[in-house]
């Protein structure tokens, strides 16, 4: 069956996670992305860690279904099948550090004048322009600068998200950027210069509590895996382990008062009246829900909880993710080939009638040398 972007192709000049991230959302909708990487070193984010049959997470999460070929783009050869192979894509993706696609002649204006009808996506810390375009941008150090982990923690320690959050958001908008640039190439018949930024990706999904902190004047509040404006909302002890219940409105409240805790005198109390004043006596609240779960299991607190209607979850390690009953029971899980073996991958979020995601194979480095170099022009042998 014909995928959604297939015929489309993608060079992609990457490395690391949100460029790879944006493309390889592009190959599993059938996109041919071609991974241009360091000769005899290739991608850094290869070498991250090596838990995945001896290879990195990060790497085979990110660049399957892609193309790989060696290049050394400061040698002209090698420039000049980048060259070529530019000259026949629909996309071109870069995230290399500011400044460089300039001296490469690979920038958008210089591209986009031979070929107005490419979409060009350039990938950036904080931006083509100010004080910051030239500073380094890794995305824990933009979780710092837009203010995320000053907001997450406890009151004591401030701490980063647990994923990199920043560069997937970065990947996430660049890559619904260039799916809006090809609808569009298609009635207009001209392509477009894109440029995404980390610092403004992030920041986006900062702007609530960004908002709450500057209109509302206070400081950020660190709550631990408790909400900072929401109670109850978090996790809470039970006879034998955790369980996460979540209250989102005032009839919530008297459910959870009436039908779970069989203490509806709580509706009323001004304590906890308003969910303003439920934040306001968290601990005070934390406590009689806790004293109340004591006498029963989490998995009984959490039947109690959806037979009430109330939204509850339980805390899941990564590991116990990947065997979580919901994803198996829709056969979420696919095999992917690597090159050192078979692992299984998540389909993607979105799913499609009829249609099924690539999910491509994970290239070796520079497994594509010869195709590509026999496709796009000779270029200069690759070296041993």
């Amino acid at each position: 069956m014909r995928q959604p972007l297939e015929g489309i192709t993608v060079v992609a000049l990457e490395q690391a996670v949100a460029a790879p991230f944006a493309s390889r959302q592009l190959a599993d909708l059938g996109a041919r992305v071609i991974k241009i990487e360091r000769r005899g070193v290739g991608d850094f984010a290869r070498d991250y860690d090596r838990t995945v049959h001896g290879q990195s997470s990060y790497f085979v999460w990110l660049n399957r279904g892609k193309e790989s070929v060696e290049l050394d783009i400061k040698d002209p050869a090698d420039r000049a099948l980048l060259g070529a192979m530019i000259g026949q894509a629909d996309v071109f993706v870069q995230n290399l550090v500011p400044g460089a696609v300039e001296r490469l002649g690979l920038d958008a204006g210089t591209l986009r004048a031979e070929r107005p009808e490419l979409i060009h996506c350039s990938i950036s810390g904080y931006g083509p322009e100010g004080p910051y375009r030239t500073k380094k941008a890794y995305d824990l150090l933009v979780q710092c600068e837009t203010g995320l982990v000053m907001s997450t923690g406890t009151p004591e320690t401030p701490a980063k998200a647990g994923i990199s959050i920043a560069d997937i958001a970065t990947g996430m908008y660049a890559y619904t950027g260039i799916l809006t640039a090809l609808y569009d190439r298609e009635r207009t018949g001209e392509g477009a210069s894109l440029h995404v930024a980390m610092i403004d990706s992030l920041g986006e999904w900062m702007s609530q509590p960004a908002y709450f902190s500057r209109y509302g004047r206070e400081s950020p509040r660190r709550t631990a895996a408790s909400h900072p404006s929401i109670s109850p909302y978090g996790p809470y002890c039970t006879g034998d382990d955790k369980v996460f219940l979540s209250v989102q409105s005032e009839r919530e409240w008297v459910v959870l008062c009436r039908d779970v805790l069989h203490q509806e005198d709580l509706v009323g109390d001004p304590r906890f009246r308003t969910n303003d004043d439920r934040v306001a006596h968290d601990e005070e609240l934390t406590a009689i829900l806790e004293q109340a779960f004591r006498g029963s299991t989490a998995d009984e607190v959490g039947e109690l909880l959806e037979g009430a209607g109330i939204a509850n979850a339980r805390l899941r390690t990564p590991e116990q993710f990947t065997r979580h009953p919901q994803l198996t029971a829709r056969n979420r899980w696919r095999s992917v080939d690597t090159p050192a073996g078979a692992l299984e991958a998540l389909l993607p979020p979105v799913e499609v009638a009829g249609r099924e995601a690539v999910m491509g194979p994970v290239p070796a480095l520079g497994a594509h040398n010869e195709s590509i170099r026999a496709e796009f022009g000779p270029g200069e042998e690759v070296r041993a």
